[in-house]
């Protein structure tokens, strides 16, 4: 990692050392654990931490809209339309822009990060390689048309919300193609230093990155909007919550943001300190796999969605840090419903036992991510399941293990998560009610793929939905699909996340976005 100034060697060395008297007037202190950080580049990012670093240091063409993420705004694009027949999308540039480098951005630097992330093929390339881009087409379908202007061809006439959505996300960034191609190895399109390095134009520009330490972010004087209101934002990873909730209290950090439920409690006496919250796109749930006879029976998976005690868990275990939530759409995507009809109700659940052949209930095995709050949501549900003559194994792991299993379709049940790749309903909806190819060896391979869901009818009107043109109908759409999955799908939704973050009060303008890239620490000052 390269620090580029004296003055950025002295903040990174402060912060990254044991917390000081106080913070910086100049400077914002965020106290987070960013230890799942692996690299800078826009193209090959795909981890919440990042993210954010995303967020307030590149631009793209379009942005959501903080306050109501169901609407656009522009970033560096001045204007956008698409073609009567839906299938190409037009961009005019903002004039004057230029990156932190102080080279022009142009519809050429533009081209060329969409064409670069469709080439790289790298974890989050598919949201833009699902509208039918490839490494051999890539440079015919997304073409500059003028020192301002660009097209983007698609394959199929899409739903346009869908793919402004996909284009307001992170692998749709915008890096100094002058800047990256000076660095490039091999014909490598300068992956190999933006790994550790920063080529954006955004209103904060990344000074320095050691990981599991610090991300240093400083102001960028060349970007064409309003100012960053501080000189710099220091992240300092602090991964226990007890110790963040220390700093913030000290007055070492000024925010903090992994506090746990009882953090959030102990700290509301204490005037010194506010907090704002936000409802995530991320939601949790157990999965059920019909590989498994008897987990596939309808009455056996409805049985378990009336042996979950939502209230107490909304109550305790997800108090101020997530909602209950039963449905696989988050609350602020299109269609997403607010149902929620299951309710814990042993006696029901027997009846359904019964009814499946199971009078005395069964023994099936769980795996579970031994972090808070899944931990005890699942020893929670493992009771309950426990009065319904269900005797529950709870397999511990580490995320890596329980996740490789999951994803060799080897499980039982399996507690998870999951946060909208993008802003659309389409993220969800993809991986919760669709799966084209329920084979062994198929080539997509979604959560209902996951869990042996096979499910044509839905799959199929999943399709449709995204190619709806007309908002209204496309939403009631999703309602339907909803419906359908809260009666028969293997999923028990349990609840969305609520992201807080916990300040300092003289901290002002931190908004929290609904995604971790519209979590603006460039509008915050103090």
């Amino acid at each position: 990692m390269f620090i580029k100034s004296a003055a950025a060697i002295t903040v990174a060395a402060a912060f990254a050392l044991p917390a000081l008297a106080a913070t910086p007037k100049d400077t914002l202190v965020v106290a987070w654990s960013i230890d799942d950080m692996i690299t800078l580049d826009p193209g090959e990012t795909f981890e919440l931490s990042t993210g954010e670093i995303m967020g307030n240091s590149y631009d793209r063409l379009i942005r959501l809209d903080v306050n109501d993420p169901s609407k656009l705004v522009a970033d560096v694009a001045k204007s956008w339309s698409v073609s009567a027949d839906g299938k190409t999308y037009s961009f005019e540039l903002k004039p004057g822009i230029k990156f932190a480098s102080g080279n022009a951005l142009s519809a050429e630097d533009v081209v060329f990060s969409l064409q670069r992330a469709v080439i790289l093929d790298k974890a989050p390339a598919f949201i833009l390689t699902q509208f039918g881009f490839t490494k051999d087409n890539v440079k015919d379908k997304i073409k500059q048309t003028g020192p301002l202007t660009l097209t983007m061809e698609t394959d199929k006439s899409y739903a346009p919300s869908f793919v402004y959505n996909c284009l307001t996300a992170n692998v749709a960034a915008i890096v100094d193609k002058k800047l990256v191609l000076s660095k490039e190895v091999n014909g490598d399109l300068g992956y190999a230093w933006l790994k550790t390095n920063y080529a954006g134009s955004g209103p904060l520009k990344v000074r320095e990155w050691r990981a599991n330490e610090i991300v240093a972010l400083e102001r960028n004087d060349n970007y064409y909007g309003e100012k960053a209101k501080l000189a710099r934002v220091i992240y300092r990873h602090v991964k226990e919550a007890a110790t963040q909730r220390l700093l913030l209290e000290k007055g070492d950090a000024d925010i903090a943001r992994n506090l746990s439920p009882q953090d959030l409690a102990a700290i509301v006496s204490n005037k010194d300190i506010k907090t704002t919250a936000t409802p995530k796109g991320t939601v949790y749930y157990f999965s059920l796999n019909q590989k498994n006879p008897i987990l596939a029976k309808p009455e056996v998976r409805e049985a378990f969605k009336w042996l979950v005690d939502y209230a107490a868990i909304g109550d305790t275990l997800i108090k101020n840090i997530g909602v209950i939530h039963q449905n696989f759409l988050p609350i602020g995507l299109l269609g997403a419903s607010t149902e929620k009809p299951y309710k814990l109700d042993v006696a029901k659940a027997k009846a359904l036992l019964a009814k499946a052949g199971y009078p005395n209930g069964f023994k099936v095995t769980l795996d579970m991510r031994t972090v808070q709050p899944v931990q005890g949501i699942t020893e929670a549900f493992q009771q309950t399941a426990k009065r319904a003559g269900i005797d529950i194994e709870i397999l511990p792991g580490d995320g890596k293990q329980t996740l490789t299993k999951y994803r060799a379709r080897t499980h039982d049940i399996y507690v998870g998560q999951w946060g909208a790749d993008y802003w659309d309903p389409h993220s969800n909806a993809d991986t919760f009610a669709r799966n084209p190819d329920n084979s062994d060896n198929a080539k997509s391979k979604p959560l209902a793929w996951r869990n042996a869901w096979d499910i044509p009818a839905l799959t199929k009107k999943a399709d449709a939905a995204v190619l709806e043109r007309d908002a209204k109908k496309r939403k009631a759409m999703y309602e339907e699909i909803e419906t359908e999955f809260r009666k028969t799908s293997p999923f028990v939704m349990l609840f969305q996340e609520t992201e807080v973050a916990a300040m300092r009060s003289n901290v002002m303008g931190l908004k929290l976005g609904p995604t971790f890239d519209t979590n603006y620490m460039f509008k915050v000052s103090k």
